[in-house]
């Protein structure tokens, strides 16, 4: 009887390797060639003695992106428990992610922990804060274009397309159009704390928004994986309820703010996209805060350290 192998990997390194495979899942597993457009690789040092035990080398390579460039390599056709133990296998450095290959088809791949750092060309969408309201320097978006840029002059580029006022529900709407002519390979989502809001006025028709964070999340997936680009779901960022009584006819509250972080979070682990947490950062420094909602200049460059921290 046939096993049952519900998972494609694509692997361009060592688990292409019949000796790794047999290590791993007892024996080789039927494979099919397959490449991945808008990548490269690039090398990544090995200290895990295990793995370099396993593939008997201590340099793996790692996916990175590039327009124009492919990645050759193969497709693997894994049950449940050959998923399990491609991951043990995998060392901290690489997460499990879905990519669109160049046949059209999804399936999964290792790439690099840190989502920024494989990136070329970054599109960020959200909200005030991510636009750079109350920073004149254009807040911890334009100073993560000035160090990405810096990187490679050549090919990287970073496009802000945050609009003040954005709900998730009005990023998925607001995105899809945008994306042709900026060829991401990355999509940076910094939006959310508007989903969080309540109207002062409870008559004041206003959906809400915690009630839609999923299907919210699972259309940017969509659309991020129609570009073959990553999503990165970044935020939220800590409110100071006692500053923030009357914004624009909106009441945000702490608690609120923490629901969606935690609604945010999770969903992200259970479906493996990345989140980037920027709740501490902020969390108590009332002086870091103009109005209890965005961050000042000095707020935004704890908030760029961060993010740096974090996906670099």
């Amino acid at each position: 009887m046939t096993e049952f192998r519900p998972h494609t990997l694509f692997s361009f390194g060592t688990l292409l390797d019949e000796r790794v495979q047999t290590a791993l899942f007892g024996q080789p597993v039927p494979s099919s060639a397959a490449s991945l457009a808008g990548h490269t690789t690039r090398p990544l040092p090995i200290t895990d003695p295990s793995v370099i035990a396993t593939s008997g080398i201590d340099v793996h390579l790692t996916l990175e992106r590039k327009l124009g460039a492919t990645v050759e390599g193969a497709v693997l056709h894994l049950t449940e428990r050959d998923l399990a133990a491609a991951d043990a296998y995998e060392v901290d450095d690489y997460v499990r992610r879905r990519v669109l290959l160049s046949s059209g088809e999804s399936a999964w791949a290792y790439l690099d922990a840190k989502p920024l750092r494989p990136a070329a060309r970054v599109v960020i969408v959200g909200d005030s804060i991510a636009y750079g309201r109350c920073d004149p320097q254009g807040g911890w978006a334009a100073r993560l274009a000035a160090s990405h840029i810096a990187e490679n002059e050549a090919d990287h580029r970073v496009f802000n397309l945050a609009i003040p006022g954005s709900t998730l529900i009005d990023v998925c709407e607001q995105t899809p159009g945008l994306l042709a002519a900026r060829r991401p390979d990355t999509i940076l989502v910094a939006a959310g704390i508007n989903d969080s809001a309540l109207p002062l006025d409870p008559s004041q028709a206003r959906p809400d928004g915690l009630a839609h964070i999923a299907d919210s999340l699972v259309s940017l997936v969509g659309t991020a994986q129609s570009h073959n680009a990553r999503l990165v779901v970044m935020g939220p960022t800590w409110v100071d309820e006692t500053r923030t009584h009357d914004y624009e006819g909106l009441r945000f509250t702490e608690a609120r703010a923490q629901a969606l972080r935690e609604s945010i979070r999770t969903w992200c682990a259970q479906n493996h996209v990345d989140h980037l947490d920027m709740w501490e950062p902020l969390h108590g420094n009332t002086e870091l805060l103009l109005d209890g909602l965005h961050p000042t200049p000095e707020g935004h460059q704890v908030l760029s350290r961060h993010l740096d921290a974090l996906s670099r």
